[in-house]
């Protein structure tokens, strides 16, 4: 737990603090939430002390939203870092806040950082304060707080989704970083192009941006900080990547919609992403095959050959190679035709049976008592027949069937169309 009084930042401080804004107009990006009336730009003028959840990727500017609210206003400042504090910490804050206000008269911003991380006994401990007005909550979180924060404290909240910033907002951000006295004061000459490095490499962190700069301008001394001390001081650009959370599902999601797509270039562009970042390879394989049966389908049955074939490979072999097996499904998958057609079918038919549109199975398609195939009266064995298909009635007692498979106009579809209106022409013929 940290309270400060917003003293005048030290010189040894980071630069990323040191570049917090001190007024709202000073504040980089969101600039969705900030017109005048919105509850941010309020909360930010000090007119208001509605409790909130920024619900936004890491330096989207959580902590430095709170922070700020607190200074306009002139409320005493509390953090708590929900992987650290426990209910006893959250109730000792609560208690100090509501004798601040009673006895002084003095409000109290609480700012909980991570507050996905608090189980349901630590959120409920925070509904009183925030019920009655005690402390104004500023609860932070990089997760969908739908699913991440409880009903009861997130109908007390207004929430707020902030967005990674923009290369606009990230090289303003730097530049005014580069000369602002509390920043690096002019002391420093940042090339043009490093600047853009730095603004590439944050991908939308403006927390990163500034660390970045700061480590370039260290090692550079009193030489001017050039593209290559940016990348010799982040190494490799930072992907952004939580592994149960949006980033993990929205990645996935776009991986599958690519190849769906079938934009190869894209499909691996975001496979990448997810090696990179560590995404179990194992979890790739198998919406690979999910993939290959819902949208490639029987317009070419051998990409479920491939993406099982892979799912297998990968479970055996592991990182790095696994990569490569990875890379030959999503290419096969992504280049094959696409048909949902049989996707479509059963769906369908299962919605008939629950639906109550079915019947008894025809008495000449039941099983024999004896095992054979004579015992069932009625029934017409294909085998003997010289086509190899008899007109008889294979569905339910008393309905005729929809045709629940239609098979698509790409790949190996195509040419199944002419095979099923001839099967489905002799199967329905009134001999059946």
């Amino acid at each position: 737990m940290t309270e400060s009084l917003f003293s005048a930042q030290g010189t040894t401080a980071p630069l990323a603090v040191r570049m917090r804004p001190r007024s709202a107009d000073e504040l980089v990006g969101q600039s969705h939430l900030m017109r005048a009336g919105l509850p941010l730009r309020r909360l930010l003028d000090g007119t208001s002390e509605v409790s909130v959840v920024l619900w936004g990727p890491p330096g989207s500017g959580k902590t430095t939203i709170a922070t700020l609210a607190a200074q306009v206003s002139g409320r005493r400042f509390v953090e708590l870092s929900a992987i650290t504090a426990g209910v006893r910490d959250v109730r000792e804050v609560v208690e100090r806040a509501r004798t601040e206000r009673e006895v002084y008269g003095r409000g109290t911003v609480l700012f909980v950082d991570e507050v996905h991380r608090f189980n349901k006994t630590q959120q409920d401990a925070l509904l009183p304060a925030v019920e009655n007005g005690w402390v104004t909550l500023i609860a932070a979180t990089t997760e969908n707080p739908g699913f991440s924060v409880n009903a009861p404290l997130l109908s007390r909240c207004v929430v707020l989704q902030l967005h990674a910033l923009d290369e606009d907002d990230l090289r303003l951000l730097v530049e005014r970083a580069v000369v602002a006295p509390q920043g690096l004061g002019g002391l420093v000459t940042v090339l043009p192009e490093a600047i853009d490095a730095i603004v590439r490499l944050s991908l939308g962190d403006a927390r990163r941006a500034l660390t970045t700069l700061e480590a370039a301008a260290g090692s550079s001394g009193s030489d001017p900080v050039t593209v290559t001390a940016v990348e010799e001081a982040v190494q490799q650009a930072f992907v952004r990547y939580d592994h149960d959370g949006d980033e993990h599902y929205d990645t996935i999601s776009a991986f599958i919609k690519s190849v769906r797509g079938s934009d190869v270039d894209a499909a691996l562009h975001w496979l990448a992403k997810m090696i990179v970042a560590g995404e179990d390879p194992r979890f790739i394989a198998r919406r690979l095959v999910i993939l290959a049966a819902e949208d490639v389908g029987l317009a070419d049955p051998s990409a479920l050959q491939t993406a099982v074939a892979a799912m297998h490979a990968v479970a055996q072999i592991g990182m790095p190679e696994a990569r490569i097996v990875l890379a030959e499904a999503t290419v096969h998958c992504a280049l094959a035709p696409k048909s949902n057609a049989a996707y479509l079918a059963v769906d369908a038919a299962i919605a008939d049976i629950r639906a109550g549109r079915t019947g008894a199975v025809p008495p000449h398609l039941r099983n024999s008592t004896f095992g054979k195939r004579e015992a069932v009266e009625g029934y017409r064995y294909p085998h003997d027949e010289p086509a190899g298909v008899v007109p008889q009635q294979y569905g339910p007692v008393g309905r005729t069937l929809p045709e629940y498979y239609r098979p698509g106009d790409h790949g190996a579809e195509a040419r199944l169309r002419a095979v099923l209106e001839h099967l489905r022409g002799v199967l329905r013929t009134p001999e059946a």
